[in-house]
């Protein structure tokens, strides 16, 4: 639901995030940051700063999200399991599936799927709508994660993430072909400014993040390549490929959408994921194999060369 607001006259020269606080009954200055943080308060339909300052006439639309479940609840979805034991499941998650519940993905999701399958035996420490979940991927991304079965298992795997020792290597396919065969994309990540619901490569505020890749296969105006993450930032290969003038294939949000090539979303695979486990501390390692939807748009590629 979007609700807009006028400034009047003698508002005028107030911060924003303090002015529309005192315009919408029952929500605090603290949501409006969050909501301003999310892209959801927009002015000319540009995101709006929670220092900007308000101008007599200028109107602010705000739009309210849905609520969010208050926890998740299991539900009887098949799930593609890759590996499974006391501590840990690994999931071939398949394209389209969203990780956990969130506003306006009440259910459906693999966390559902998890805790119809996996019970009570999932780790506490993301709370009742992430239990287990220790990293995600897109919604529109498929491919492999890690899930823990408990808190030890849970921070074991968190600490990996963090020292940058859990491989995971992605395949996907982008616009045009890089100038470097291999390369390493070094660039922080953070909000984009002038659109909150996006990620951007950006000077101030941005994590830092970093992408190795490599070329696989050319084809007409298009490339296979190879990513391991040494991060993991939100929408990291799609920001960091956008970046260097290659988006990924189908991707609507960063530029690689091509009519050539008609797909619902962006040709990004997890392919492999490797790390410590946390119980026995040997190395494992997952692979799966790409999907069919992916196979079909190599097969279509590979007919231009």
């Amino acid at each position: 639901m979007r609700i807009p607001y006028t400034v009047p006259p003698e508002d005028a020269g107030m911060r924003a995030d303090a002015w529309l606080a005192g315009q919408m009954e029952g929500q605090s200055r603290a949501m409006i940051q969050k909501l301003m943080e999310a892209g959801a308060v927009l002015l000319s339909d540009r995101a709006v700063t929670k220092n900007q300052k308000t101008a007599a006439g200028q109107v602010y639309t705000v739009e309210i999200p849905e609520p969010a479940p208050d926890r998740a609840e299991p539900q009887d979805i098949p799930l593609d399991i890759v590996y499974e034991d006391a501590d840990v499941i690994v999931i071939n998650k398949p394209r389209g599936m969203v990780v956990h519940p969130a506003a306006g993905h009440a259910d459906g999701t693999l966390v559902n799927a998890l805790l119809y399958h996996c019970g009570n035996s999932l780790s506490g420490i993301g709370g009742v709508l992430r239990p287990g979940i220790v990293h995600r991927i897109d919604r529109d991304t498929s491919g492999l994660l890690v899930a823990a079965k408990h808190d030890e298992a849970h921070q074991a795997l968190s600490a990996q993430l963090s020292d940058h020792t859990m491989y995971r290597v992605y395949y996907a396919v982008v616009v045009g072909t890089p100038r470097n065969p291999e390369g390493m994309v070094s660039a922080p990540i953070g909000r984009d400014p002038r659109d909150r619901k996006r990620m951007a490569v950006t000077a101030h505020g941005g994590k830092p993040a970093v992408t190795h890749y490599r070329v696989v296969e050319q084809f007409a105006g298009f490339s296979l390549i190879e990513c391991r993450l040494e991060t993991g930032r939100t929408h990291q290969i799609r920001v960091h490929m956008a970046h260097i003038g290659h988006p990924v294939l189908g991707d609507e949000v960063y530029g690689g959408v091509r009519k050539a090539v008609p797909l619902a979303g962006q040709c990004l695979h997890a392919a492999a994921l490797r790390f410590f486990h946390p119980r026995t501390q040997e190395e494992v390692t997952f692979r799966a194999p790409l999907p069919d939807y992916f196979e079909e748009v190599l097969q279509r590629l590979r007919k231009t060369v």
